[in-house]
């Protein structure tokens, strides 16, 4: 028995036991994989020609290997315009082994597995997991809480001291340090290596431009 199928956009004829290069496809070494649409399928009986697929049918294949196929050269070039490039390519694809030939009305003697699904199932259970913490912390917070949070951020607004007297730091930059919620020296002052490294995520350059101008000793004399 012989099969005609499509796969990566091409047809290939297999019988049982072939070994092919396709188009890449998803899976390890080992694997047996649905190798997609059957559009006909041959055997002493005569020939079924799918209406565009045969229904029922199915080619049952081993993933052997995936790899890359010899490089070849792409070369452009165009007359008196001083233009040539040459680039190398080299397609991935996936060798497979033609397992079984499964017709319409029968059952595969060969079970389909492939690694790549476990995952899929596993993402239910961290879905649930990470749901489930959301709800505890809403229910345990108090809404009294928050309220004294908000009016203890005011006397810091008020108590805000004028960054750009230390150098190197301009209008722009002490807006960007406020929206951190640096307002005064002596939270400069304060400073570790870490907290340099996290504010640095969020403005470009700013642990480079401490260090340079000395920012910490200088708040630690302009708080006095």
């Amino acid at each position: 028995m012989f099969a005609v199928i499509k796969t990566g956009g091409k047809q290939y004829r297999v019988a049982a036991g072939d070994e092919i290069r396709i188009e890449k496809l998803e899976g390890a070494a080992g694997d047996t994989l649905d190798l997609g649409d059957v559009l006909m399928l041959g055997s002493d009986a005569g020939v079924t020609v799918g209406s565009p697929t045969v229904d029922g049918a199915q080619v049952i294949g081993e993933l052997l290997d995936t790899n890359r196929a010899r490089k070849i050269i792409v070369f452009k070039k165009r007359r008196r315009k001083n233009y040539r490039r040459t680039k190398g390519h080299r397609q991935w694809g996936t060798v497979v082994r033609i397992a079984e030939i499964v017709a319409p009305g029968e059952k595969a003697k060969t079970a389909l597995k492939s690694t790549t699904a476990a995952p899929k199932a596993a993402d239910a259970p961290k879905a649930k997991a990470k749901a489930a913490p959301k709800a505890a912390p809403k229910a345990a917070a108090p809404k009294a809480e928050k309220a004294p949070a908000k009016k203890a951020a005011a006397p810091k607004a008020a108590a805000a001291d004028k960054l750009t007297d230390l150098a190197g730091v301009g209008p722009a930059l002490a807006t960007k340090l406020n929206e951190a919620g640096i307002t005064t020296f002596a939270q400069v002052a304060a400073w570790t290596d870490a907290d340099l490294d996290a504010l640095s995520e969020t403005i470009t350059g700013l642990k480079a431009k401490a260090e340079k101008n000395d920012w910490i000793n200088a708040a630690k004399a302009l708080a006095k």
